[in-house]
Protein backbone atom coordinates (compact mmCIF):
# COMPACT_ATOMS: atom_id res chain seq x y z
CA UNK A 1 0.00 0.00 0.00
CA UNK A 2 0.99 3.58 -0.58
CA UNK A 3 1.95 5.51 2.56
CA UNK A 4 1.70 9.30 2.61
CA UNK A 5 3.47 11.01 5.49
CA UNK A 6 2.83 14.52 6.74
CA UNK A 7 5.38 16.16 4.46
CA UNK A 8 3.88 14.53 1.38
CA UNK A 9 0.34 15.49 2.38
CA UNK A 10 1.24 19.13 2.93
CA UNK A 11 3.22 19.22 -0.32
CA UNK A 12 0.18 18.35 -2.44
CA UNK A 13 -2.60 20.05 -0.46
CA UNK A 14 -2.75 23.67 0.68
CA UNK A 15 -5.23 24.94 3.27
CA UNK A 16 -7.30 26.55 0.51
CA UNK A 17 -7.25 23.27 -1.42
CA UNK A 18 -8.71 21.51 1.61
CA UNK A 19 -11.48 24.11 1.87
CA UNK A 20 -12.28 23.59 -1.81
CA UNK A 21 -12.28 19.79 -1.43
CA UNK A 22 -14.91 19.97 1.30
CA UNK A 23 -17.03 22.49 -0.57
CA UNK A 24 -16.82 20.40 -3.75
CA UNK A 25 -18.08 17.29 -1.94
CA UNK A 26 -21.16 19.18 -0.76
CA UNK A 27 -21.79 20.90 -4.08
CA UNK A 28 -21.56 17.48 -5.78
CA UNK A 29 -24.52 16.36 -3.68
CA UNK A 30 -23.12 14.66 -0.58
CA UNK A 31 -25.42 15.04 2.42
CA UNK A 32 -23.66 14.94 5.83
CA UNK A 33 -26.84 13.43 7.29
CA UNK A 34 -25.94 10.24 5.37
CA UNK A 35 -22.48 9.97 6.91
CA UNK A 36 -21.44 6.85 8.81
CA UNK A 37 -21.30 7.04 12.59
CA UNK A 38 -18.20 8.11 14.44
CA UNK A 39 -17.32 5.93 17.42
CA UNK A 40 -15.54 7.42 20.43
CA UNK A 41 -14.23 4.87 22.90
CA UNK A 42 -12.84 5.90 26.29
CA UNK A 43 -9.58 4.12 27.06
CA UNK A 44 -7.20 4.23 29.99
CA UNK A 45 -5.01 7.07 28.74
CA UNK A 46 -7.56 9.01 26.70
CA UNK A 47 -9.82 8.19 23.77
CA UNK A 48 -9.81 5.93 20.71
CA UNK A 49 -11.76 7.36 17.75
CA UNK A 50 -12.98 5.42 14.73
CA UNK A 51 -14.25 7.60 11.88
CA UNK A 52 -15.53 5.64 8.83
CA UNK A 53 -17.11 7.24 5.78
CA UNK A 54 -18.20 6.73 2.19
CA UNK A 55 -18.31 9.75 -0.10
CA UNK A 56 -19.00 9.08 -3.78
CA UNK A 57 -16.63 6.32 -4.81
CA UNK A 58 -14.34 6.93 -1.84
CA UNK A 59 -14.22 4.74 1.25
CA UNK A 60 -12.02 5.29 4.27
CA UNK A 61 -11.65 5.15 8.01
CA UNK A 62 -9.57 7.21 10.37
CA UNK A 63 -8.26 5.61 13.54
CA UNK A 64 -7.10 8.23 16.01
CA UNK A 65 -6.02 8.41 19.61
CA UNK A 66 -6.34 11.39 21.94
CA UNK A 67 -3.71 11.12 24.65
CA UNK A 68 -4.60 13.39 27.53
CA UNK A 69 -1.13 13.16 29.14
CA UNK A 70 0.82 13.64 25.93
CA UNK A 71 1.43 17.40 26.25
CA UNK A 72 3.38 16.73 29.45
CA UNK A 73 5.52 14.28 27.47
CA UNK A 74 6.09 16.70 24.64
CA UNK A 75 3.93 14.55 22.33
CA UNK A 76 0.91 15.48 20.17
CA UNK A 77 -2.52 15.00 21.72
CA UNK A 78 -3.88 13.62 18.43
CA UNK A 79 -2.15 10.75 16.65
CA UNK A 80 -3.35 8.15 14.17
CA UNK A 81 -3.69 6.97 10.59
CA UNK A 82 -6.19 7.17 7.75
CA UNK A 83 -6.84 3.97 5.75
CA UNK A 84 -8.36 4.23 2.28
CA UNK A 85 -10.01 1.48 0.21
CA UNK A 86 -10.77 0.93 -3.45
CA UNK A 87 -14.39 1.82 -4.14
CA UNK A 88 -15.01 -1.26 -6.31
CA UNK A 89 -12.95 -4.07 -4.80
CA UNK A 90 -12.85 -2.67 -1.23
CA UNK A 91 -9.16 -3.53 -1.13
CA UNK A 92 -6.99 -1.23 1.01
CA UNK A 93 -5.05 1.20 -1.18
CA UNK A 94 -3.31 3.79 0.99
CA UNK A 95 -2.46 4.93 4.49
CA UNK A 96 -2.20 8.63 5.28
CA UNK A 97 -0.78 10.34 8.33
CA UNK A 98 -3.93 10.98 10.37
CA UNK A 99 -2.66 13.92 12.39
CA UNK A 100 -1.60 15.80 9.25
CA UNK A 101 -4.94 15.11 7.63
CA UNK A 102 -6.78 16.38 10.72
CA UNK A 103 -4.58 19.49 10.81
CA UNK A 104 -5.70 20.30 7.28
CA UNK A 105 -9.31 19.21 7.60
CA UNK A 106 -10.39 20.87 10.84
CA UNK A 107 -9.83 24.54 9.96
CA UNK A 108 -10.89 23.83 6.37
CA UNK A 109 -14.32 22.76 7.63
CA UNK A 110 -14.63 25.97 9.63
CA UNK A 111 -13.68 28.18 6.71
CA UNK A 112 -15.82 26.30 4.18
CA UNK A 113 -18.82 26.79 6.45
CA UNK A 114 -18.41 30.55 6.80
CA UNK A 115 -16.78 31.52 3.49
CA UNK A 116 -20.00 32.80 1.88
CA UNK A 117 -20.55 35.08 4.88
CA UNK A 118 -17.15 36.73 4.46
CA UNK A 119 -18.58 38.61 1.47
CA UNK A 120 -20.35 40.92 3.94
CA UNK A 121 -17.05 42.57 4.86
CA UNK A 122 -15.35 45.27 2.81
CA UNK A 123 -11.60 45.41 3.08
CA UNK A 124 -9.11 43.38 5.14
CA UNK A 125 -10.52 41.23 7.94
CA UNK A 126 -9.97 41.77 11.64
CA UNK A 127 -9.61 38.45 13.49
CA UNK A 128 -9.83 37.52 17.16
CA UNK A 129 -8.75 33.98 18.02
CA UNK A 130 -9.49 32.37 21.37
CA UNK A 131 -6.87 29.65 21.77
CA UNK A 132 -3.15 29.65 21.06
CA UNK A 133 -2.73 25.96 20.23
CA UNK A 134 -2.31 24.34 16.80
CA UNK A 135 -5.98 24.81 15.90
CA UNK A 136 -5.86 28.52 16.70
CA UNK A 137 -2.88 29.11 14.43
CA UNK A 138 -4.12 26.76 11.69
CA UNK A 139 -7.44 28.61 11.50
CA UNK A 140 -5.53 31.84 10.90
CA UNK A 141 -3.42 30.18 8.20
CA UNK A 142 -6.44 28.67 6.45
CA UNK A 143 -8.36 31.95 6.44
CA UNK A 144 -5.25 33.72 5.15
CA UNK A 145 -5.01 31.22 2.29
CA UNK A 146 -8.63 31.82 1.28
CA UNK A 147 -9.17 35.58 1.54
CA UNK A 148 -7.81 37.92 -1.11
CA UNK A 149 -6.21 40.55 1.14
CA UNK A 150 -3.85 40.38 4.13
CA UNK A 151 -5.59 40.72 7.48
CA UNK A 152 -6.03 44.14 9.03
CA UNK A 153 -5.04 42.59 12.34
CA UNK A 154 -4.99 39.26 14.18
CA UNK A 155 -5.35 39.06 17.95
CA UNK A 156 -4.91 35.85 19.94
CA UNK A 157 -6.52 35.55 23.37
CA UNK A 158 -4.66 33.60 26.04
CA UNK A 159 -5.08 32.95 29.74
CA UNK A 160 -1.27 33.05 30.03
CA UNK A 161 0.14 35.43 27.41
CA UNK A 162 3.61 35.11 28.90
CA UNK A 163 3.71 31.45 27.83
CA UNK A 164 2.70 31.97 24.21
CA UNK A 165 5.22 30.68 21.68
CA UNK A 166 6.77 32.22 18.59
CA UNK A 167 4.35 30.38 16.29
CA UNK A 168 1.57 32.56 17.72
CA UNK A 169 3.54 35.80 18.06
CA UNK A 170 4.63 35.59 14.42
CA UNK A 171 0.98 35.60 13.34
CA UNK A 172 -0.47 38.38 15.47
CA UNK A 173 -0.66 40.16 18.80
CA UNK A 174 -1.67 38.53 22.08
CA UNK A 175 -4.00 39.83 24.78
CA UNK A 176 -4.99 38.33 28.10
CA UNK A 177 -8.41 36.77 28.57
CA UNK A 178 -10.71 39.10 30.50
CA UNK A 179 -8.55 42.17 29.87
CA UNK A 180 -9.69 45.64 28.71
CA UNK A 181 -7.57 45.08 25.60
CA UNK A 182 -9.74 42.10 24.72
CA UNK A 183 -12.91 44.15 25.02
CA UNK A 184 -11.47 46.69 22.60
CA UNK A 185 -10.52 44.20 19.88
CA UNK A 186 -13.76 42.22 20.17
CA UNK A 187 -15.90 45.27 19.44
CA UNK A 188 -14.27 45.68 16.02
CA UNK A 189 -13.67 42.02 15.10
CA UNK A 190 -15.08 40.73 11.83
CA UNK A 191 -14.33 37.08 12.57
CA UNK A 192 -14.01 35.42 15.99
CA UNK A 193 -12.52 31.92 16.20
CA UNK A 194 -13.20 29.86 19.32
CA UNK A 195 -10.67 27.04 19.50
CA UNK A 196 -10.48 26.19 23.20
CA UNK A 197 -11.58 23.43 25.58
CA UNK A 198 -13.71 25.96 27.48
CA UNK A 199 -16.93 24.79 29.10
CA UNK A 200 -18.36 28.28 29.64
CA UNK A 201 -18.78 31.19 27.18
CA UNK A 202 -15.56 32.98 26.32
CA UNK A 203 -17.13 36.42 25.87
CA UNK A 204 -20.43 38.22 26.35
CA UNK A 205 -22.96 38.61 23.56
CA UNK A 206 -22.81 42.39 23.67
CA UNK A 207 -19.01 42.41 23.28
CA UNK A 208 -19.14 41.72 19.52
CA UNK A 209 -20.54 43.70 16.60
CA UNK A 210 -23.92 42.98 15.03
CA UNK A 211 -22.53 41.35 11.84
CA UNK A 212 -19.70 39.32 13.38
CA UNK A 213 -18.93 35.85 12.02
CA UNK A 214 -18.08 33.33 14.75
CA UNK A 215 -16.45 29.92 14.33
CA UNK A 216 -17.07 27.73 17.38
CA UNK A 217 -15.09 24.50 17.08
CA UNK A 218 -13.35 23.90 20.39
CA UNK A 219 -16.01 22.14 22.47
CA UNK A 220 -17.26 18.68 21.47
CA UNK A 221 -19.57 17.65 24.28
CA UNK A 222 -23.24 18.49 24.93
CA UNK A 223 -22.49 20.16 28.26
CA UNK A 224 -19.75 22.59 27.17
CA UNK A 225 -19.95 25.76 25.13
CA UNK A 226 -17.76 28.64 24.01
CA UNK A 227 -20.47 31.00 22.71
CA UNK A 228 -23.07 32.72 24.94
CA UNK A 229 -26.71 31.80 24.48
CA UNK A 230 -27.67 35.45 24.02
CA UNK A 231 -25.54 35.57 20.88
CA UNK A 232 -27.04 32.33 19.57
CA UNK A 233 -30.44 33.95 20.12
CA UNK A 234 -29.82 36.78 17.67
CA UNK A 235 -27.50 34.94 15.27
CA UNK A 236 -28.02 32.69 12.29
CA UNK A 237 -26.58 29.37 13.49
CA UNK A 238 -25.03 26.92 11.03
CA UNK A 239 -24.27 23.26 11.81
CA UNK A 240 -22.85 20.37 9.80
CA UNK A 241 -25.82 18.12 10.55
CA UNK A 242 -28.77 18.69 12.86
CA UNK A 243 -28.76 15.31 14.58
CA UNK A 244 -25.00 15.43 15.12
CA UNK A 245 -25.27 18.93 16.58
CA UNK A 246 -28.09 17.94 18.92
CA UNK A 247 -25.97 15.05 20.14
CA UNK A 248 -22.52 16.65 20.43
CA UNK A 249 -22.60 20.45 20.10
CA UNK A 250 -22.96 21.99 23.54
CA UNK A 251 -23.25 25.49 22.11
CA UNK A 252 -26.41 24.34 20.34
CA UNK A 253 -27.74 21.92 22.96
CA UNK A 254 -27.45 24.38 25.84
CA UNK A 255 -28.85 27.30 23.84
CA UNK A 256 -31.91 25.22 22.97
CA UNK A 257 -32.29 24.12 26.60
CA UNK A 258 -32.17 27.77 27.71
CA UNK A 259 -34.75 28.85 25.14
CA UNK A 260 -32.28 30.94 23.12
CA UNK A 261 -32.47 28.72 20.04
CA UNK A 262 -34.70 26.10 18.47
CA UNK A 263 -34.00 23.15 16.22
CA UNK A 264 -35.94 24.84 13.42
CA UNK A 265 -33.58 27.83 13.57
CA UNK A 266 -30.55 25.78 12.51
CA UNK A 267 -29.08 26.23 9.05
CA UNK A 268 -27.17 23.41 7.36
CA UNK A 269 -23.59 23.75 6.19
CA UNK A 270 -24.47 22.10 2.86
CA UNK A 271 -27.10 24.76 2.17
CA UNK A 272 -24.72 27.59 3.04
CA UNK A 273 -21.97 26.18 0.83
CA UNK A 274 -24.36 25.52 -2.07
CA UNK A 275 -25.89 28.98 -1.79
CA UNK A 276 -29.31 27.61 -0.86
CA UNK A 277 -29.44 29.31 2.56
CA UNK A 278 -30.30 32.99 2.74
CA UNK A 279 -27.74 34.70 4.94
CA UNK A 280 -28.64 38.00 6.58
CA UNK A 281 -25.57 40.27 6.58
CA UNK A 282 -27.07 42.40 9.35
CA UNK A 283 -27.10 39.48 11.82
CA UNK A 284 -24.24 37.57 13.44
CA UNK A 285 -23.40 34.21 11.92
CA UNK A 286 -22.25 31.36 14.18
CA UNK A 287 -20.90 28.15 12.66
CA UNK A 288 -20.82 25.39 15.26
CA UNK A 289 -18.69 22.51 14.02
CA UNK A 290 -17.88 19.27 15.83
CA UNK A 291 -16.19 17.40 12.97
CA UNK A 292 -17.60 14.46 11.00
CA UNK A 293 -15.99 11.46 9.23
CA UNK A 294 -16.92 12.57 5.69
CA UNK A 295 -14.69 15.58 6.01
CA UNK A 296 -11.48 13.57 6.42
CA UNK A 297 -12.41 11.39 3.46
CA UNK A 298 -13.23 14.32 1.20
CA UNK A 299 -9.79 15.81 1.83
CA UNK A 300 -8.01 12.43 1.72
CA UNK A 301 -9.47 11.64 -1.70
CA UNK A 302 -7.97 14.78 -3.21
CA UNK A 303 -4.65 14.22 -1.43
CA UNK A 304 -4.41 10.69 -2.81
CA UNK A 305 -5.40 11.79 -6.32
CA UNK A 306 -2.71 14.44 -6.41
CA UNK A 307 -0.04 12.27 -4.82
CA UNK A 308 -0.48 9.52 -7.42
CA UNK A 309 -0.57 11.65 -10.59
Amino acid sequence: MLFLDADRIFSVMSPADAVNALSSALVAGFDPADDLSRVVNPIDKGQLLLMPSEVGTGIGIEVMTLGRDNPERGLPVIQGSYLMFDGDTLAPTAVLDGAALTTLRTPAVSVAGIRPALERFDGPLRLVVFGTGPQGTSHVDTLADVVSEPFADVTFVSRAPENVGDDVISRGSVVAAGSPELDAVLTRADVVVCATPAEEPLFSADAVCRDVVVIAMGSHSPDAREVPGALMDRAQVVVEDVETALREAGDVVLAIADGDLSRDDLLLMKDVVRGDAELDPSRPLVFKTVGMPWQDLAVAQVVLERATR
